[in-house]
């Protein structure tokens, strides 16, 4: 057990090679913080630490994570709103010796950066660095504006994604362990599902989803045949999840028409729910990258269930016969 550093909804604990962030469950808590819980950060997966003003008489420590460390932070690729940023630590003021001491021992456990980083606010020219007062330059704690690309492969990610101007080296492989959940969620077309492991699978709602979507029929993914996801923020116009095929092949310009999408909208595929699920299925396809993932023939409760919803489009006009002929004949081929 080291030293513990508590602030509002979250503390931090110092061991020996990583920092521990536990998260508060309480009611004013960001819900997107009571669903990490805790994460364990090896400090080699860590590219700064700051400290700066913060609002209302505070003070915010933040540890940047190294770009391609985390896979929650590179799904979000910048657009995580400040008060969402888990790698933040927001203080009273009347502890900032005791955040300015915290900083320069977390410091000290870094890894050595590359002269230019001196440029960030790195310098110890004063207890706070040469950032804003919300931790960053663009004023959302160093992460980037919420205009940023979503788009991450299972080799990089976003250039440049946490503002550091190159000087510090992207982690080869993530260093922080996905969230544990949830790994489904209602988004307003349809209902995303991952095992966890293998397969990604979207359920569409005649209520919300297109009809392109509708006569695709459902949807199954195997991991393996992924490159890389594009999570675009539910508070944003536009707002989906996308998976990104190893094909590279031609796709729908909108997600609302892209079998291979689920889209937000009020109320649904929330922050919460659908970032963490996007870090889980980002990870899960960088270790399909360093380790196939065998993946067996579905099973036949799958092939009937398909076959079933497939019925069902066939009855309501939406397929034709021979659309429907041909596409159960793939589906029983999968047996």
């Amino acid at each position: 057990m080291g030293d513990v550093l508590a602030g509002i909804h979250a503390a931090w604990e110092f061991e020996s090679d990583a920092l521990v962030i536990r998260f508060e469950r309480g009611i004013r808590t960001p819900k997107l913080y009571q669903v990490l819980r805790e994460r364990r950060v090896p400090y080699e997966a860590l590219a700064s630490v700051t400290l700066t003003p913060g609002k209302r008489g505070t003070v915010v420590l933040h540890a940047v994570p190294r770009p391609g460390a985390d896979p929650l932070m590179e799904a979000a690729a910048g657009q995580l709103k400040e008060s969402s940023d888990p790698y933040r630590l927001v203080l009273p003021t009347d502890q900032e010796t005791l955040a300015e001491y915290y900083r320069d021992e977390l410091r000290a456990l870094l890894p050595p950066e590359p002269e230019a980083a001196g440029a960030a606010g790195h310098g110890a020219g004063g207890p706070y660095d040469g950032l804003d007062g919300h931790g960053g330059p663009d004023g959302h704690g160093g992460l980037g504006g919420p205009d940023r690309g979503g788009v991450l492969d299972a080799l990089g990610g976003a250039e440049d994604p946490y503002g550091a101007g190159g000087a510090v080296a992207p982690a080869e492989r993530f260093l922080v362990a996905p969230p544990s959940g949830p790994l489904s969620f209602k988004a307003y077309d349809g209902k995303a599902s991952f095992d966890g492991r293998a397969e990604v699978s979207f359920r569409w709602f005649w209520t919300g989803a297109s009809s392109e979507k509708w006569k695709a029929g459902d949807q199954t993914f195997s991991v393996r045949d992924l490159c890389g996801i594009e999570w675009r923020s539910p508070d944003v116009f536009d707002g989906h999840l996308r998976l990104l095929a190893r094909d590279g092949g031609p796709r729908p310009t909108q997600p609302d028409h892209d079998p291979a999408s689920v889209v937000f909208g009020l109320g649904y595929g929330l922050v919460h729910e659908s970032l963490p699920f996007a870090a889980a299925v980002l990870a899960a396809i960088r270790s399909s990258d360093r380790a196939p993932v065998p993946v067996g023939s579905r099973t036949p409760g799958a092939v009937a269930e398909r076959i079933r919803h497939l019925g069902e489009l066939h009855r309501a006009g939406l397929v034709t016969d021979e659309e429907f002929s041909t596409k159960k004949a793939e589906l029983l081929a999968e047996l």
